[in-house]
């Protein structure tokens, strides 16, 4: 009897998940299309490293589907942070930013006096770079507090979009350093301008750019651990100054031991690596303001969630997702029985935002309930 009762427990369980999709029910051919030889002819290489790669992005959406499936039945992915390892985390974030701010503070100071000693224009440029990394610190520290302190009646949906704001003002500025020096080295470079060498003053200037270095790029190994955005920005600028002040100091000695405009041409090569890199991370940011519409990929797995979500939903019409700063916005429209209880209605839809909004990427979510999906849509068509 007991036997018997379990089967149809079983039966009755099965037939009741039914109308859900399961990741067993997708399935790729075990004989696809492998990635072709160097041999092969060049368009028939070119066809078949598409279906390979084709077949690449299915396995990793099947690994995403069952991702999904934990987080439909538990509400949260799984091992997602608890709130109090959030809080750890933002701290050891608000760490890292401080620690930075410290460091360019200091090594500032030392770089201008690596300037005085040394009048390479290279390391000037160097050192208007960690003027600038003062100044950037600032904004980046001041968006970072701001974004901690909600005002829901001034600011009702949050302060994230101050992110990518405080990045781009920072990018900026950043950019506009590499123009100065351009400017400054090609006219040492056309006057024929160069200052005087002195071997004592010139280790000094070696020892402290060294160690400039040295400390930056353990700046950078130390930010990169972090997801953060800000954080991320830093250590972008560690990356960047490591780089500028291995080049600064390069240029600085080839130009006093061989030809003096090896140092300014140096800061002009500085000059445009901070312009295109900085002139990136500006377009980046800007993309992610302007609602940028998810990829394909993360769609479908939107799809995936709101399906699996309840057996009442008789139809998903509309899923969107596009960025408004550093997360998306998700905008759906799902179709429910017309004779359903209103308060049945509002529980499918409030469970499904919340569900979407416990995504990590997702900032917020707008879950529309309608009976039909043949009318216009309510929103004008935006040109």
């Amino acid at each position: 009897m007991r036997l018997a009762a379990d089967s149809g427990e079983a039966a009755s369980s099965a037939e009741h998940s039914s109308w859900r999709l399961n990741v067993s029910d997708f399935c790729i051919p075990d004989q696809r299309p492998k990635d072709p030889s160097f041999a092969s002819h060049i368009c028939s290489y070119g066809k078949q490293r598409k279906i390979a790669n084709y077949y690449r992005k299915q396995e990793g959406l099947l690994k995403e589907f069952s991702e999904m499936e934990n987080f439909s039945d538990l509400g949260c992915l799984p091992g997602a942070p608890s709130e109090d390892e959030l809080k750890e985390v933002a701290r050891s974030e608000r760490m890292a930013i401080n620690i930075s701010n410290i460091a360019n503070l200091v090594l500032f100071v030392a770089k201008v006096y690596a300037s005085v000693v040394s009048q390479s224009m290279a390391v000037i440029a160097s050192t208007l770079d960690s003027f600038l990394d003062l100044l950037s610190g600032v904004i980046l520290l001041v968006t970072s507090n701001a974004m901690r302190k909600p005002n829901q009646y001034s600011y009702p949906i949050g302060k994230k979009r101050m992110q990518p704001v405080g990045i781009i003002v920072f990018a900026s500025v950043m950019a506009t350093l590499g123009f100065q020096v351009i400017f400054e080295s090609g006219r040492q470079i056309l006057e024929q301008a160069h200052p005087n060498s002195n071997p004592e003053k010139e280790k000094w200037m070696i020892g402290i750019m060294v160690s400039v270095t040295v400390v930056k790029f353990i700046l950078l190994l130390y930010c990169r651990m972090f997801k953060n955005e800000i954080v991320k920005a830093y250590a972008q600028d560690h990356f960047f100054d490591v780089v500028t002040n291995s080049i600064g100091l390069l240029t600085a000695i080839l130009g006093i031991k061989y030809l003096w405009w090896i140092d300014p041409l140096g800061a002009i090569v500085i000059a445009i690596y901070t312009i295109s890199t900085w002139a990136r991370t500006v377009l980046e940011n800007v993309w992610s303001l302007i609602g940028q519409t998810a990829p394909p990929e993360y769609l479908t797995k939107l799809i995936y969630v709101i399906w699996n979500h309840h057996e009442e939903i008789k139809q998903i019409d509309t899923v969107r997702a596009y960025t408004f700063g550093s997360h998306y916005f998700v905008e759906v429209d799902i179709v429910l029985q017309g004779d359903m209880p209103l308060s049945q209605a509002h529980d499918i839809g409030e469970t499904l935002q919340v569900k979407l909004e416990n995504l990590p990427e997702v900032e917020r979510a707008f879950v529309h309930i309608d009976f039909e999906c043949t009318h216009r849509p309510e929103h004008k068509t935006m040109l």
